[in-house]
């Protein structure tokens, strides 16, 4: 066991984004690299990882508890890193800072320090930690376009969870997939309240509310439960917004369901179709992007769930969704779903469950684990849109351990 930068003790293993960090360190100094993902995922011990390889002076500093307006904190920091290079006789140095999204205007002094670096001929070089999309939408694209390079740490995967902590598939389809708790899974009561007040409330309050334009901080945070409670589900924004207690309307809920996105917690899937007009038109499916989410606010316990088959259905169609979820950023793909109403009362709905499309080439994927019979969706879909590919995971498919362990590259390549 070891501390991390916020001090708690993690398990010795490393992720696949340590091998790629601890090279770009080693380059001459070309662009500053940036350390993106969700809460709890394992930045800070990566980078934790990669300092203890390295040979290279370094000053870790951590943005928690500065005053957010307070942006010549950064300055000061820098320039500590600065003077101290030239106090030692030093030709190379590393800056970290952490939750650098906490401070306001952030990214204009870190371009204005980089830049002066750069122009003095200092090598100093600089990894910054943050939250995922929140962290690209406040700054990066634009203040510091073509001075960083982004390492993504999505949510931890299945075959990780399995290696770190010998979680089991049902046990990470149930509790998904969060370092953190992995211990206390056998304690569901102390496990839940874990991911609601030490998880969940944090990134709320400090992730999402601190650092966006949020009115009605009670509806965004009722938006949150419920949607995770209808993960894999599909339901229309005025039937979501029923059953709010807070009053709210479609647009700002569609916007608060935008932002819940950019930090990689939630998402509301569109329908597949071959014009962006319907596919923004369309009734949402929600998914989280960590199936912890999902039973955090859903479920009874694991093993009423587990033998539930109706509802065990659910949770391994949400797994599955957030798999897709973690590397869609990474490989430049998105995810949708498919529907097609009924055209009789004889008929059912037919529907694919995701939809998987890059560079105009879509994979269509229906999961069964034996709640269902017989789904003519994906036929229907292959007729109407020629996939590149189309396969079912689960029942008479592709096994749901071999999915969730697979590179999804292999399949949409």
């Amino acid at each position: 066991m070891s501390k991390n930068l916020k001090g708690f003790e993690y398990m010795e293993y490393v992720r696949k984004q340590f091998d790629t960090l601890k090279e770009r360190i080693l380059e001459p100094r070309k662009f500053m690299q940036v350390l993106a993902g969700p809460r709890q995922v394992g930045k800070s011990t990566l980078v934790e990882q990669v300092l203890a390889e390295i040979t290279i002076p370094h000053n870790v500093e951590v943005a928690d508890g500065v005053d957010p307006k307070d942006s010549d904190w950064i300055h000061r920091v820098w320039e500590a890193a600065r003077i101290t290079m030239a106090l030692r006789g030093l030709t190379e140095y590393l800056l970290v800072i952490d939750e650098v999204q906490k401070i306001d205007n952030w990214s204009e002094v870190v371009k204005r320090e980089w830049d002066a670096d750069k122009r003095n001929g200092v090598n100093l070089k600089v990894v910054l930690l943050g939250s995922s999309r929140l962290l690209l939408k406040k700054g990066l694209t634009e203040s510091l376009a073509g001075r960083y390079e982004l390492i993504r740490m999505p949510h931890w995967s299945y075959r990780e969870m399995r290696d770190a902590f010998g979680v089991t598939l049902d046990e990470y389809i149930y509790f998904g997939g969060y370092p953190g708790p992995a211990h206390l899974i056998k304690d569901e009561i102390r496990w839940r309240k874990y991911i609601k007040d030490s998880l969940v409330a944090p990134a709320i309050e400090k992730d999402v509310i601190m650092t966006s334009n949020i009115y009605k901080p009670a509806l965004m945070k009722q938006l949150f439960e419920l949607g995770c409670s209808y993960s894999a589900e599909i339901l229309s924004l005025t039937k979501l917004m029923g059953r709010l207690q807070d009053v709210g309307n479609v647009t700002t809920l569609a916007g608060y369901l935008e932002i819940l996105d950019e930090c990689a917690l939630l998402t509301a899937l569109q329908k597949y179709a071959n014009d962006e007009a319907r596919k923004r038109g369309s009734i949402p499916k929600y998914q989280v992007y960590n199936n912890a989410l999902m039973t955090a606010y859903k479920g009874r316990n694991f093993v009423a769930d587990r033998t539930d088959t109706k509802s065990w259905g659910r949770w391994v169609e949400s797994a599955i969704g957030a798999h897709l979820l973690s590397m869609a950023d990474e490989l430049d793909y998105e995810v949708y779903y498919w529907r097609e109403s009924a055209k009789s009362k004889d008929e059912k709905d037919r529907e694919v469950d995701f939809v998987i499309v890059r560079d105009g080439e879509a994979t269509a994927i229906e999961v069964k684990s034996g709640r269902r019979g017989m789904n003519t969706g994906l036929p229907a879909f292959v007729e109407a849109f020629h996939p590149q590919h189309s396969f079912v995971v689960g029942t008479s498919g592709v096994c749901i351990e071999d999915f969730l362990c697979c590179e999804i590259e292999d399949i949409i390549g």
